[in-house]
């Protein structure tokens, strides 16, 4: 593969995201930022009346994308401040501009608005990846919202849903994922030009006292970023309550996900619902019959590492000191990364499966029939009451005939005898035929399928018809 396996590297780069995610926080798209900030400084001081030509913006211009990586790091070796060598790197490759390179700023005007360039850019693509999974499982819910299953609470068997309705409880945690990224994109805003501890004294010293000059420095350099304006009020950096609130969203997304996979993982056990299974996967060096989740499980594995992600966010912005501490570097270089990385593997596994769930369609008829018995006890009772019983009195015959039948089956493996015993039970005066005929799945689904289809039609398909147009690549899983 041409890679160092003497080192180590990242399983986010080599298996689990995508190359479009990869490079977002790659060196040369955060350095290549760096200096089209840079040059945006340039402009806008130029255009609020500082001495700076346009023969040095030009200039600039025609390197942004060159960077020579062993020169900036050679000059970081000497130097030890990362700014500052890049600095002086691109000022080797622009003589004319290297005087005013950085002009009046800190080193946190390229670190942080760079970052919320790449937030923005890494947010948009998460955005595009759950719209992705959203329609996938839209679909799945619309072509199952009729089709009766057994429901679980506590993982036991209770009352009949649909499978389409189940996929509704996967999507509506997508949807108000959703909504936290767009609140997310929605109040992301950069730095701007704020200065060593965000008084923005520097700026105000070359433009000669003039604060209503500073402040439309702050707006120019925001707008020509493509924002509508920057923070109001920082220290040296944007505060890191931006972070903890993103990093806040990706774990919600993990959360959704991780129950999404445990739910397929559980249903693959009963053999009603599967992933989809390659035609030469094996699922086990030892037990060549096996099926195994993997992909559910390498969900859950990540989502886990993605909800535990969050802390990092929440205890950086809680440790910073007054203006600034330089505490929150080498995590943030961590926690972002690899959080959105992660994310961004997360919901493309989560496609993947969405896109070609199995689903044997006999084996959930024959679980729901084995249950129905049980499920269709309350209905019997009612009917006995009108016609003329004592409901409390057909409750305890109810509760006797059911703890017989489920002891017969558990502890002797016969099949359910329930409706037999409420037949011949005159307390119920009811005829064991008619009881059977009663048994019909779709009676015992209450309104599932209508709330799917409503659901789907008022809340999902308007989503979807809002996002046509947010595309992104599907990412290829490496089983």
């Amino acid at each position: 593969m041409g890679q160092d396996n003497a080192g180590y590297l990242s399983p986010f780069s080599t298996r689990y995201a995508s190359k479009e995610m990869q490079y977002l926080f790659s060196a040369q798209n955060k350095f290549s930022l760096w200096r089209k900030l840079w040059i945006i400084l340039a402009e806008a001081e130029k255009e609020l009346g500082l001495p700076i030509t346009d023969g040095q913006i030009a200039e600039m211009r025609a390197h942004v994308d060159d960077i020579d990586f062993d020169r900036a790091a050679e000059y970081e070796k000497k130097l030890r401040h990362d700014v500052m060598a890049h600095i002086h790197a691109w000022g080797e490759q622009c003589p004319t501009a290297r005087p005013i390179i950085h002009l009046g700023a800190t080193s946190c005007y390229v670190g942080d608005n760079a970052d919320v360039m790449i937030l923005r850019d890494a947010l948009t693509l998460i955005r595009g990846r759950l719209l992705q999974v959203i329609r996938a499982l839209a679909d799945f819910s619309e072509a199952h919202a009729a089709q009766p299953c057994l429901a679980f609470t506590h993982f036991q068997s209770a009352q009949p849903t649909t499978v389409g309705k189940r996929a509704t409880l996967w999507l509506n945690d997508l949807a108000l994922d959703l909504e936290e990224i767009d609140f997310c994109l929605n109040t992301l805003k950069p730095l701007g030009c704020k200065g060593t501890t965000g008084t923005q004294a520097s700026f105000l010293e070359l433009f000669g006292g003039d604060y209503e000059k500073v402040k439309r420095l702050d707006g120019l350099i925001s707008e020509k970023m493509g924002f509508a304006q920057a923070v109001p009020v920082s220290g040296q950096t944007y505060s890191r309550k931006t972070d903890s609130r993103i990093l806040s969203a990706l774990s919600q997304i993990g959360q959704s996900a991780h129950k999404f996979a445990n739910d397929i993982r559980l249903l693959a056990h009963k053999k009603e619902i599967e992933e989809p299974f390659e035609k030469n996967q094996i699922g086990s060096s030892a037990m060549a019959y096996k099926r195994n989740p993997m992909r559910s499980e390498r969900m859950t594995a990540l989502s886990r590492f993605l909800i535990a992600n969050a802390q990092n966010g929440a205890m950086t912005a809680a440790e910073q000191w007054f203006e600034r501490t330089l505490d929150d570097s080498a995590n943030r270089r961590l926690s972002l990364a690899e959080g959105f990385l992660c994310a961004d593997a997360v919901l493309s596994l989560y496609l993947n499966i969405a896109s070609g769930l199995v689903v044997y369609d006999k084996v959930i008829e024959k679980h729901l029939r084995e249950e129905l018995p049980f499920m269709a006890t309350e209905n019997i009772l009612m009917d006995a009451v009108q016609r003329g019983g004592d409901r409390q009195e057909l409750h305890e015959h109810i509760r006797v005939h059911s703890m017989a039948a489920a002891s017969a089956v558990k502890m002797e493996g016969r099949e359910c005898d329930l409706i037999s015993r409420i037949a011949t039970d005159p307390a119920f005066q009811a005829d064991e035929a008619a009881l059977e005929a009663a048994l019909q799945p779709e009676n015992y689904i209450g309104c599932a399928e209508m709330q799917t289809r409503e659901y789907l039609n008022t809340v999902i398909r308007p989503i979807l018809a809002e996002n046509a147009d947010a595309q992104v690549r599907v990412q290829e899983i490496n089983v």
